[in-house]
């Protein structure tokens, strides 16, 4: 039987260990404050409300026991003839920003190093002698697009960590034994639909901290004539490129724009099959007292629905812009680390 408190508490303290936002500088703190709407009675969330999700917008044992790949199962081959159909001028951009080896910033390199070498050198003169190189980087860098794997958050149940599906989260020194990475597919090709706020509200970026609500969403849709559907692969921009580039790093991770906790349920009811942020997709802080990141929690461990940190939405947006056009084919392509606990987002868009 599930207890409230200790069910979420638990899951906060995971999540917060997730979170590049403990792993950061501590000389570079700063004080974010949750945005005072998430406090109206109309889009309030709770530990209560949150501990009532679990169970109501669940899709545990929906595609059967032994599932491991959650809501990519809507991305059908259907879906995907669909999708093809949607290319009009052949125009692709990436969605994907790689790690940099410049040095660690507020925003960077909360995991560990990024190092890029040379692996074939002379022992005399240090100079390279073949083209072979190595690099090393986390999955998890805040300036890395990457692909959670559903094995990356967890529950607690009965005193057990569970992750999505049922599974027990089994964790070895070589990685997830179930839910990892490689067994949620490795290629995809879907709709995407690209949330543009910035676009809609006449801003270059939102500033840090502004939650997203279902409203907004909704307002979205009509601006740009589509509908969130069904498999659908979600981008939800804030704009956090455009700021960067403007004003430098800074700890976006804990004071960030991004989706409040009350857009959960429809996330299940229109059944997005991957959701793709700019930045870590919650808003920073939350605004639920107790939980740092609860759209990471409940999408992750209760909707199975992969989620996509970092996603680089600054060209789609452009693109999409000019051509007034807000949907296009998105192929996805997901590196199989063994027990991997995310991939780089390897991806673009062809409108």
């Amino acid at each position: 039987m599930r207890n409230v408190c200790t069910v979420i508490g638990s899951l906060t303290r995971i999540g917060l260990a997730c979170s590049a936002a403990l792993m950061l500088n501590t000389a570079f703190s700063q004080d974010f404050q949750s945005h005072p709407s998430t406090q109206d009675a109309s889009v309030r969330v709770t530990l209560e409300t949150l501990a009532r999700w679990e169970d109501e917008l669940s899709n545990w044992g929906r595609w059967g026991p032994d599932d491991q790949r959650g809501t990519l199962n809507l991305i059908t081959a259907q879906k995907t003839k669909q999708a093809a159909g949607l290319v009009q001028t052949g125009e692709t951009v990436t969605l994907q920003h790689f790690v940099t080896t410049e040095p660690p910033a507020i925003d960077s390199a909360a995991f560990g190093p990024t190092e890029h070498w040379m692996s074939r050198l002379d022992p005399v003169t240090g100079e390279p002698t073949f083209a072979l190189d190595e690099i090393q980087f986390s999955l998890h860098d805040g300036m890395l697009s990457h692909l959670d794997a559903l094995c990356h958050y967890r529950t607690e149940i009965d005193g057990e960590y569970i992750i999505f599906n049922g599974y027990p989260q089994n964790l070895t020194a070589t990685g997830c034994e179930d839910l990892g990475i490689d067994r949620m597919g490795t290629s995809y090709v879907t709709r995407g639909i690209l949330v543009d706020m910035p676009l809609m509200r006449g801003v270059d970026w939102l500033d840090p901290s502004t939650p997203i609500y279902v409203e907004d969403l909704l307002a979205w849709e009509e601006f740009a004539g589509v509908t969130i559907g069904s498999g659908d692969a979600l981008f939800v921009r804030t704009g956090r490129w455009a700021k960067r580039d403007a004003e430098g790093p800074w700890q976006y991770g804990q004071g960030g724009a991004g989706l409040h906790a009350s857009v959960l349920p429809f996330l299940r009811e229109r059944d997005v099959a991957i959701l793709i942020g700019d930045a870590v997709n919650d808003v920073q802080p939350s605004g639920v007292e107790g939980i740092n990141r609860p759209i990471h929690q409940l999408t992750q461990v209760n909707l199975g629905l992969p989620i996509v940190d970092n996603g680089y939405l600054k060209e789609v947006a452009e693109t999409a812009a000019r051509l007034q056009r807000w949907e296009f084919m998105t192929a996805i392509q997901i590196n199989p680390i063994k027990g991997g606990t995310a991939s780089p987002f390897n991806a673009h868009a062809t409108f």
